[in-house]
């Protein structure tokens, strides 16, 4: 029997600077931050999963003999991720954005009508705001 993969439970993108990630995913984006341990990591809330902000200069590092047996990790270069938002809040959203002044790099309809905004983190990570029907959901 092959097990079921049943979706994402977290997703990961790499930031240095931990202070402006959280000002951008807490502040601007709104997401519910569940906890922050100093320059290591910032985790927030985002629908049924959790979004994972790591500094890969701390994640590198091995674990100490104290804490969780995580093995070290890390990226370098900018990530993407896509938040699944309905078609009503796209706009909200893009409007939110702009009067943060983030930029939004492209705003379009998908052939299936589904639309997508794309914008960039502080650390230059790509994120989208989709429709979930752009996968056929």
């Amino acid at each position: 029997m092959n097990p079921l993969l049943e979706g994402i439970l977290e997703t990961a993108l790499y930031a240095d600077d931990l202070d402006a990630a959280e000002a951008f995913y807490g502040g601007i984006l709104g997401l519910q931050k569940i906890t922050r341990a100093g320059n290591r990591h910032v985790f927030y809330r985002c629908g049924p999963g959790v979004l994972l902000i790591f500094n890969s200069h701390e994640t590198l590092k091995p674990p100490e003999s104290s804490s969780l047996p995580v093995p070290p990790h890390g990226t370098k270069g900018n990530g993407h991720v896509c938040f699944r938002v309905s078609g009503n809040d796209i706009e909200a959203m893009a409007e939110k954005l702009r009067a943060a002044e983030v930029a939004i790099e492209a705003d379009f309809q998908w052939p299936n009508g589904g639309r997508s905004i794309y914008f960039r983190d502080p650390a230059g990570n790509s994120l989208e705001c989709a429709e979930p029907r752009i996968w056929g959901i």
